[in-house]
């Protein structure tokens, strides 16, 4: 990116304003604060909620274990403004102002922080009984859903579906899901390693139909696309998520081809004076030598250093994490770090049919990711292993009693 976007010397920047009140707009107004920033903070929230963690979501706050999931921080204290329930609907970088339902906002530094928004289901807007869950009104309205045990149709055998799925179970609902592709996390995972995972459906009483491409949803039912009925009392849409940037339209920030932000190895936009951070934002790998777009906690978690250290003019290391994340389904634990995209060989490490296995991932005899079922030391010693650059042996990696550490060349 060219000088002008490194955005101004630091000291101009006096009023930060941050557009997204999720785990990445939350981090960046707290970690400006610990790197002694002294300027105004806002923190600007579409919803009126105060700010909460969302994967609570499909656990604790769906199954009625918890009220909510708001973050442990005293925003009052750290001085920053909280401008709750105000959508953005432009940026005009020319004037340093944000376009927003109260009227304008102006910045001196702006962070873009609005995170993904689910994909609907074509055709399904509307119809009574179809149900998203990303936010905490979406909790709160399938509550009830599960507390009367209805017959529900998941739509899409993808993280978010399986994670409905186990609480659905759970709450003692009939659970069908139903994925158009030939297994679970086609997008997510290769198939052999995906495929073992069809099987966790079963063992917990949910019935996963793949190949099934819904055709339409009635009151009542879903039509699958070879004209079968699948009983349903409520629908639960979870086929994905893209980037929240359409108010972005117009203001000349550079939008890549799924609609995220493309961010520089600091997080800087293509505009002047303009950061994006988290799930809306992609950003150079030098790791793995692309582009990678992560729609994951962790990310929302770490960015924000990065995006605070430049604000307030340290001189920061260039943002390439090893990606992290998690979920809990169907009673394992699954862990994933890295990006397997690039690798040349997978090394299996136990058993898949089993209650805990690995995959470890390798470039070049390095280790790239690692997916690790059950098996928490090995997700730990190999996110390590992997921000190393550690030549593994092959040999010693397949044998699931060594510990990864020693698995090294």
């Amino acid at each position: 990116m060219s000088e002008q976007t490194q955005g101004r010397s630091p000291t101009t920047g006096r009023n930060v304003v941050i557009v997204g009140a999720g785990m990445a707009g939350v981090q960046t107004a707290v970690a400006l604060r610990e790197r002694g920033f002294t300027g105004t903070v806002t923190l600007i929230g579409a919803e009126p909620h105060q700010p909460y963690d969302r994967p609570p979501l499909s656990k604790a706050v769906l199954l009625g274990k918890a009220e909510g999931s708001a973050f442990d921080v005293d925003f009052e204290a750290l001085g920053v403004e909280l401008r709750l329930g105000l959508e953005v609907t432009g940026l005009r970088p020319r004037r340093h102002e944000l376009d927003t339902a109260a009227g304008p906002v102006p910045y001196d530094v702006l962070v873009v922080a609005t995170g993904a928004e689910p994909i609907h289901l074509p055709g399904a807007e509307g119809v009574p009984g179809v149900h998203l869950l990303r936010t905490l009104d979406d909790a709160e309205r399938l509550r009830p859903v599960l507390a009367r045990q209805h017959d529900i149709v998941v739509v899409g055998a993808g993280w978010i579906g399986a994670e409905f799925a186990t609480a659905a179970r759970e709450a003692g609902c009939a659970v069908t899901v139903v994925e158009a592709a030939d297994r679970p996390l086609v997008g997510a995972l290769p198939a052999e390693v995906a495929a073992p995972m069809a099987a966790w459906y079963a063992d917990s009483g949910a019935l996963l139909r793949t190949h099934a491409r819904v055709e339409r949803v009635e009151p009542g039912a879903v039509v699958l696309d070879d004209g079968s009925r699948v009983p349903a009392g409520a629908v639960v849409v979870g086929i994905g998520a893209r980037p929240a940037t359409a108010w972005l339209a117009g203001s000349g920030i550079e939008l890549g081809a799924h609609r995220e932000v493309v961010a520089d190895d600091h997080l800087r936009t293509s505009v002047p004076d303009v950061y994006a951070v988290g799930d809306c934002a992609s950003f150079p790998s030098g790791r793995y030598g692309e582009r990678l777009l992560v729609h994951h906690w962790d990310n929302a978690l770490q960015g924000p250093r990065t995006v605070a250290a430049n604000i307030v003019g340290e001189t920061a290391a260039a943002y390439d994490p090893v990606p992290y994340f998690w979920s809990e389904q169907f009673g394992r634990f699954v862990q994933y770090a890295g990006h397997h995209a690039s690798a040349d060989t997978a090394v299996w490490r136990g058993d898949p049919t089993g209650p805990s296995w690995s995959v470890c991932w390798l470039r070049e005899d390095r280790l790239v990711a690692v997916l690790a079922v059950g098996r928490p030391r090995d997700l730990a010693q190999g996110r390590r292993l992997i921000e190393a650059g550690t030549r593994m042996d092959p040999a010693l990696l397949s044998d699931p009693s060594r510990p990864l550490k020693t698995t090294t060349i």
